[in-house]
């Protein structure tokens, strides 16, 4: 089986040595996006709610550059750096999915890149291979 790598249209290259997502038949497995602009400018001195939809707005963004959507989110994981902000990412990301609840782990961390405050990534299952 083929595996197909996947930089979304929208958002900038990844500047490390990996792809936005990868497709591999019917899985799609999205990199962990990290709050960027999609004009590549940080947003690591924002509050946490704007680098939190900026982050779920760049999972979407890569999942439709895999022909995927939130419906086909199977699986996700999010580093938050400490667990303060566990409460209210909760609160944005169930309206970003709505009343779609893939399985999710949310793993507490000391530090990410540029003072980005959380990093998520995500698998998602497309039935058109």
């Amino acid at each position: 089986m083929p595996i197909e790598l996947i930089n979304a249209p929208g958002l900038p290259v990844p500047a490390g040595h990996y792809s936005h997502a990868t497709r591999a038949g019917n899985l799609v497995c999205v990199s962990g996006q990290l709050p960027m602009r999609p004009d590549g400018t940080h947003t690591g001195d924002l509050p946490f709610e704007k680098q939190a939809q900026q982050a779920l707005d760049n999972v979407s963004t890569v999942l439709a550059g895999a022909g995927a959507g939130l419906k086909d989110v199977i699986e996700v994981t999010v580093y938050l750096v400490g667990v303060d902000h566990w409460k209210t990412f909760n609160e944005i990301y169930a309206r970003h999915f709505g009343d779609w609840k893939p399985a999710r782990a949310v793993v507490p961390v000391g530090a990410l890149h540029y003072g980005y405050l959380l990093e998520i990534a995500a698998r998602a299952w497309v039935e058109s291979a």
